[in-house]
């Protein structure tokens, strides 16, 4: 294997889902990276159907905290990531489902991203849960169309969150099941 592989097989198995922050704020230098690293996903018929909100302000941080059960640590990442789907985009020849797969897609980028960088990051669903989504479009003004998919909340991680081991060689088929 080359260096480039090692480095991101190593970045990968490395990701950890960080849920505690020092509250130090993150660059807009860095939230650029994050979000070109997401719209670097693969997306259905590369129709692109994705739109990003990034996050920085205090305030506005701990308002989605409030209103979300599982993302409290909003309150101490120095900001978040709300992937969404631009259901506007002509996504036609059966496609027009596909966005989800292709946020997924950017979500995971981002995270991958965040582990390269040295920042941690975690995905926290806000679909298909109409409560959450709906507290997010409320407080982030998003258009008719544009569908919030994913809270991603980035800061500085306190140290406290570890990668997982999640291979399991026996979920593993060769040729056939």
């Amino acid at each position: 294997m080359t260096d480039r592989t090692t480095i991101v097989l190593e970045t990968i198995m490395s990701r950890k889902s960080v849920r505690n922050f020092t509250g130090e704020p993150v660059t807009k230098a860095c939230l650029l990276a994050l979000l070109k690293a997401g719209m670097a996903a693969p997306s259905a018929r590369n129709r692109q159907p994705l739109a990003f909100v990034a996050v920085t302000e205090r305030k506005l941080l701990d308002a989605l905290g409030d209103g979300l059960p599982y993302t409290k640590m909003l309150y101490k990442a120095g900001a978040c990531i709300v992937v969404c789907g631009d259901t506007s985009t002509d996504l036609q020849q059966g496609a027009s489902d596909l966005w989800h797969q292709d946020a997924a897609a950017a979500t995971e980028n981002i995270l991958i991203a965040a582990e390269a960088m040295r920042l941690g990051a975690v995905w926290s669903a806000l679909y298909p849960m109409p409560e959450r989504e709906n507290h997010v479009r409320k407080l982030l003004m998003l258009p008719a169309g544009v569908d919030p998919f994913s809270i991603i909340p980035v800061g500085h991680p306190a140290g406290e969150d570890l990668p997982k081991d999640k291979f399991r060689a026996e979920k593993i088929h060769w040729e056939s099941w």
